[in-house]
């Protein structure tokens, strides 16, 4: 005995290919064999009626094959017995060449996809076509009450013969039931892992007290810490009592406070990165700098769930401004921070903005990913691995009337974008910009800080700011942005002359001795602050 699809499909010009390509040995077996494959078994019968289409090819009368796709709902093609296949014959574009073809040949040739799981049925049949009026009962049965279509005519398909296909090149994938019921299930592992961490945490907390760190009035707690990139660590930050958090917008920071190795409690500014519509949890990220000033390696060696962080209160140096005009956002490596709020913000607003965003490479761009999916085409890469540098007079060139551009990153980069602007007619008070870390003019001299109160003198050499230098003599001094622009470092000089290079202290207050010492520097030798 031999299989039905090999009598049919294996004609004798298709027997000699095989003998020539060298497979034909492969399915000698198909001419030997007890396994007819002329009758659908259950297996096939569950394979077809868990379809919601398949593929139909007809010949025409002048020897021209044409294939269709066919669908409907789950299950609308009926296997009515181990010789027979039935659907209803749904209106579609009126073409009617598939009827045509079979008014003059029966034949037919159909597969079952399952792409999935990389299967496929096909099957060789006749069909009758079987109007409303010569079976209304059949008809009827055919009918999917949910599916608001109208039936023309039945397929009432004979099965001659039919042969399992190999999963070889189908490419896998997913409707939309199938897509959700995966999603359904993570959700529900999400939620019961949320539970048991809540469970968890409470436990701790009624086990024993949490670690506190710092002074200030905003208690929060480390609940959350993610890896974004090799060097960039993120940090959930909620209110230890699980009470909303203060309302902030994009552009806003929070000083949190760090132990530094010297033991000292200094604080640094971190932007808030998570959107600013939250009210459960604030986030932030840290990028380690093991050349600075032990600040975030501190951050990153420390901050472990669990760990209260007695923070001042969120400020805002760096807000978006309301106006009606399009936003250019310009971000560069950690500097992304505010500017993924700020993109969130306009977006929530429904305003429009561009988002340009700068890194080395993908493996080392923060963020990247998720802006991705959350503002989709209005992010521009720039990617430098792939010579997709950011040229800052290129991007402003011919920038939208009314615009504002944020920019944040590197020194470099603002000035770049800054002069960029101005070269393009873009207004100063248009251009707006944060960075990190202050810049450090060449030729820096080192000098002797003496502390009046403690009685004892700081080295400070050219390479560390007067902050640095005193932290890691063990001075614990309050500060925030350590860029000179929130003046909360600000200590009073009792005597010796001041480079000043903040931009926050008034001429009145410089008048009265005082100086930040993240920035600023001596012009004497020797600087005498009260502390």
């Amino acid at each position: 005995m031999s299989r039905a699809y090999s009598d049919i499909a294996f004609t004798p010009v298709v027997r000699d290919m095989q003998t020539q390509m060298g497979s034909r040995a492969g399915y000698e077996a198909f001419d030997h064999t007890d396994d007819r494959r002329d009758q659908l078994g259950q297996a096939e019968a569950d394979f077809i009626q868990a379809r919601d289409s398949f593929y139909q090819a007809t010949v025409s009368e002048t020897g021209w094959p044409y294939v269709q796709h066919r669908g409907g709902p789950q299950g609308f093609v009926r296997v009515l017995d181990a010789k027979t296949l039935a659907y209803a014959d749904f209106r579609g574009n009126r073409q009617y060449i598939s009827v045509g073809n079979l008014k003059t040949h029966d034949r037919v040739s159909i597969i079952f996809m399952d792409y999935a799981n990389q299967r496929r049925l096909k099957i060789l049949g006749r069909v009758k076509l079987v109007d409303e009026a010569q079976d209304p009962a059949l008809v009827a049965r055919l009918e999917v009450p949910s599916y608001r279509a109208r039936v023309e005519r039945a397929f009432v398909i004979t099965v001659e013969a039919y042969d399992w296909n190999c999963p070889q090149h189908i490419t896998p994938r997913y409707t939309e039931v199938e897509v959700r019921a995966v999603l359904d299930d993570y959700q529900s592992q999400i939620k019961q892992l949320q539970q048991q961490l809540d469970a968890a945490q409470h436990q701790m907390a009624q086990a024993a007290p949490l670690t506190k760190l710092g002074e200030g009035p905003l208690q929060l707690v480390v609940t959350g810490v993610r890896q974004l990139s090799p060097r960039v660590r993120a940090y959930e930050l909620r209110d230890v009592h699980g009470q909303a958090l203060p309302q902030v917008r994009a552009g806003a920071h929070l000083d949190v406070p760090v132990k530094l190795a010297s033991g000292a409690v200094s604080h640094r500014r971190y932007s808030i990165s998570s959107n600013p519509t939250r009210r459960d949890a604030y986030e932030i990220a840290v990028l380690r700098e093991d050349a600075g000033s032990g600040g975030s390696a501190a951050v990153h060696e420390t901050y472990q769930i669990g760990l209260v962080l007695a923070c001042a209160m969120p400020g805002n140096d760096f807000p978006l401004v309301h106006a009606d005009g399009p936003a250019v956002l310009v971000a560069a490596g950690i500097g992304i921070t505010p500017i993924k709020a700020m993109a969130l913000e306009l977006q929530a607003q429904g305003r429009d903005f561009v988002l340009h965003y700068a890194y080395r490479s993908r493996q080392q761009a923060a963020y990247l990913d998720r802006l991705e999916r959350q503002v989709g085409a209005r992010l521009i890469r720039h990617d430098a691995s792939e010579s997709n540098k950011l040229d800052a007079q290129a991007l402003l060139r011919d920038v939208p009337a009314g615009a504002h551009v944020y920019v944040c990153g590197p020194q470099g980069l603002i000035q770049a974008v800054r002069d960029a602007a101005q070269a393009g007619g873009v207004a100063p008070d248009r251009v707006h910009h944060e960075q990190f870390v202050a810049a450090a003019p060449a030729g820096q001299k080192p000098f002797v800080i003496h502390l009046a109160k403690a009685g004892y003198k700081v080295w400070v050499s050219a390479q560390a700011s007067a902050l640095q230098a005193l932290e890691e003599a063990g001075v614990d001094l309050p500060s925030g942005c350590r860029t000179g622009t929130c003046g909360a470092c600000a200590v009073k000089v009792q005597s010796g002359q001041v480079q000043h290079r903040d931009t926050v202290l008034t001429p009145v207050l410089k008048a009265a001795g005082l100086m930040c010492p993240c920035v600023s520097r001596a012009q004497s030798e020797e600087l005498v602050l009260d502390l």
